[in-house]
């Protein structure tokens, strides 16, 4: 985007972030990373026939308009992964081991449900009675023939926990759960295409910064207050604050990319929606590289490492996928972090490194005037998310992932 096309935007976002500021003093919609703890609440179960959301399965406010049966032949076949966590009991009574496919989004949710089925019933585990179905034995454009839906119950198949395991299914973060039948719940989740597919989440639980006293410690690990190797305005390395999380979730798993370079030797592991600085030449300056998704960095461009001295570029020799532990996105105050030596954005979703410092000003300003909390809470911060809504208003849909919110700074 061109310098005069960002002016007004920018001058634009300022006069909105300036009403918004004092939203930033308080507290946000929804859950507030760093704010007090409240008490558990007590969680309510489904009633029977109950649905969660209260809208159909195949609409946007849920699970999403169905897109076709995917068959093992097809291309789309790919987008299937198995499951063979453990602690889940496939019932795969065609033997085919069909049960166990499903969509990396719908795997994700089935794990972490899984560790709240043993955690509120020791000694119980959660059961698949039916995932992909390859067979026509559902209704028309059933989601799960897009293995995007399983049909679940508990181990002890005892019907009276049935209410409450969909509501834990709700709160693991599928997108639409039925109490369907007396037999079990039906669980869905949003296409991998969705715009509201890839949530939260930036680098695993893993990835090691390097801290101010020369150590290195993982992400997950890490405190507001501490100071970590970063990428100044200048281009050259320098020590910034950490302020808050936008985003920690030491449970969940994840999807992400592999960028790897030789020369020197470096592994950076982020989600695809994630920015980091790329060129397509070793000799542009650390200031000329450009902010680049993720999922767009290709074998042959050249992104910044962390050498002796400074900053120095590293030929990009393979990009690769891997799901991992943990989702930790930290802001810094330059807005710019490395991790395993690798110069990275603390921001996602949007291409545009500027324009993300600039929104993020009444935030890193309430934080590091130490008014903030520097107790890291865990969930996505409000405050990206209110910037995602402004942003779809603001700007041009060319300037989003197009996998969409992957949290503005996750």
């Amino acid at each position: 985007m061109s310098p005069a096309r960002l002016r007004p935007r920018l001058r634009l976002l300022l006069l909105l972030l300036l009403l918004l500021a004092p939203a930033a003093w308080g507290c946000g919609p929804g859950r507030v990373v760093g704010s007090r703890r409240r008490p558990p609440r007590k969680l309510v179960p489904l009633a029977y026939k109950q649905f969660s959301p209260n809208v159909p399965e195949k609409t946007l406010g849920a699970s999403g308009r169905y897109e076709g049966k995917i068959a093992r032949s097809s291309e789309r076949f790919k987008e299937l992964t198995p499951n063979y966590n453990p602690d889940i009991i496939f019932k795969d009574e065609e033997n085919t081991g069909a049960d166990r496919l499903m969509t990396q989004r719908c795997k994700d949710r089935l794990n972490s449900l899984a560790i709240s089925v043993m955690n509120q019933w020791p000694g119980v585990k959660l059961r698949v009675t039916e995932g992909w179905d390859e067979d026509g034995h559902h209704s028309e454009e059933s989601l799960h023939y897009e293995g995007r839906a399983v049909d679940i119950t508990t181990s002890d198949r005892d019907r009276n926990k049935y209410g409450l395991l969909a509501r834990l299914a709700v709160e693991a973060g599928f997108d639409w759960v039925y109490y369907e039948s007396k037999a079990h719940v039906h669980c869905s989740v949003k296409s991998e295409h969705s715009a509201a597919a890839k949530t939260g989440g930036c680098f695993p639980a893993g990835a090691r910064v390097r801290l101010e006293n020369g150590a290195q410690v993982a992400l997950s690990a890490l405190r507001p207050g501490d100071r970590v190797l970063a990428m100044g305005e200048d281009g050259n390395p320098t020590f910034s604050d950490v302020l808050i999380f936008l985003d920690r979730e030491p449970a969940t798993q994840r999807a992400f990319h592999v960028i790897e370079t030789l020369d020197p030797p470096r592994r950076l592991t982020l989600t695809p929606a994630h920015l980091l600085f790329t060129a397509d030449n070793h000799t542009e300056p650390a200031t000329g590289f450009r902010a680049t998704f993720a999922s767009q960095v290709q074998p042959g461009q050249y992104v910044l490492v962390a050498g002796v001295p400074g900053l120095q570029p590293a030929r990009v020799a393979a990009v690769s996928t891997r799901t991992a532990p943990g989702a930790y996105a930290p802001l810094t105050t330059h807005g710019t972090l490395v991790v395993e030596d690798v110069v990275a954005s603390c921001f996602a979703t949007v291409a545009e490194q500027r324009l993300a410092q600039l929104a993020f000003w009444p935030l890193r300003l309430y934080h590091s005037l130490s008014w903030g909390s520097r107790t890291p809470g865990e969930g996505v911060h409000w405050y990206p998310q209110l910037l995602y809504r402004l942003g779809r208003l603001l700007l041009d849909e060319d300037s989003f992932h197009p996998l969409g919110m992957a949290g503005m700074g996750s």
